[in-house]
Formats: structure tokens, C-alpha cells, sequence
């Protein structure tokens, strides 16, 4: 059941980048062995640098299901996904993330992450971002406001 599910995230793949619509990556969402979302890379059509295909399931995927919480259904990408999307997979909660391609297939394409894996593992002082914290007083100030919140939703 599992290579039914890459197949059809790596058609989704194929199919975006012959119609010209993105990169060539696929992802869908399952639950209960359903397809439950879709998505494709949608950056270039977008003008969207966080349109990947994993976002793009798991955004359609909290629609369909009215939340946020993404817990009993997994993700199957055609790619191992970059650093934002096993990111964005972690904080839906999703319960298996399962992909075809490895990251080296990517990087011959011309999809290299290595350099953002490297940047996350510096010092912020030795990223070729610049990056500063400016400790202000008021910084903690909407956290508070949160914890002091009754209505809010933690996630």
C-alpha cells in the first residue's frame, strides 16, 4: 500500500514540472488508507517560496479535516523533504513521513539543501544570514498574554 501512495505522490511530481506549474515534487496525505489531500510545488506559480508540495498537502489537509492537528495520517512524498517541510511535517503532527527520492537525487537536479543543513548547525554569529537578538523588555510580553488568554487553543 505504501508504493501505491509514493506512486501517485511521484505522479503528481512528473506531471507538475511537464505542465510547468512548479518543481518536481509530489506529496499526499493519507488516513485510514485514503488520499485525503494532494499537493504539488507551486513556488514558481505561486511566487511562494514556502509552496512546496508538503506544505501544499498538509495546508489542503487541514482544510478538509477543520484542523491543525494532522495526528493518525501520513505523509508520502515523492522527495525527501528540505528542512521547512520536515519541519512543517513535525508540527502537524503528522504520525509517518515516507519518500521515494533521496535528498542526493534532488541536489543532481539542481535542488540542493546541503546548504541550509549546514547553515542550521552554525552558530547564528557564523551564518551567512546575518542574525541578531535584540533583547527588548517587552520581547515576553505576547506570551504572557497568551498563558493569560482562557480562550486560547495550545497546539
Amino acid at each position: 500500500m505504501h508504493e501505491e501512495f509514493l506512486r501517485r505522490a511521484i505522479q503528481l511530481a512528473a506531471e507538475n514540472a511537464g505542465q510547468g506549474r512548479g518543481g518536481p515534487f509530489g506529496a499526499v496525505i493519507v488516513m485510514n488508507g485514503e488520499i485525503i489531500a494532494e499537493g504539488a510545488n507551486h513556488v514558481t506559480t505561486d511566487l511562494d517560496p514556502t509552496a512546496h508540495a508538503e506544505i501544499v498537502a498538509i495546508r489542503a489537509a487541514c482544510r478538509r479535516l477543520g484542523r491543525f492537528d494532522l495526528r493518525g495520517a501520513a505523509i508520502y512524498s515523492s522527495c525527501e523533504p528540505c528542512p521547512m517541510c520536515l519541519g512543517a511535517i513535525y508540527w502537524a503532527r503528522l504520525d509517518a513521513l515516507y519518500y521515494a527520492a533521496g535528498r542526493e537525487d534532488a541536489a543532481q537536479a539542481g535542488f540542493d539543501d546541503r546548504f541550509l543543513y549546514e547553515q542550521f548547525a552554525l552558530d547564528e554569529q557564523k551564518r551567512s544570514l546575518p542574525t541578531r537578538r535584540i533583547a527588548l523588555p517587552e520581547a515576553a510580553e505576547p506570551f504572557a498574554v497568551w498563558l493569560r488568554h482562557p480562550g486560547r487553543v495550545p497546539y
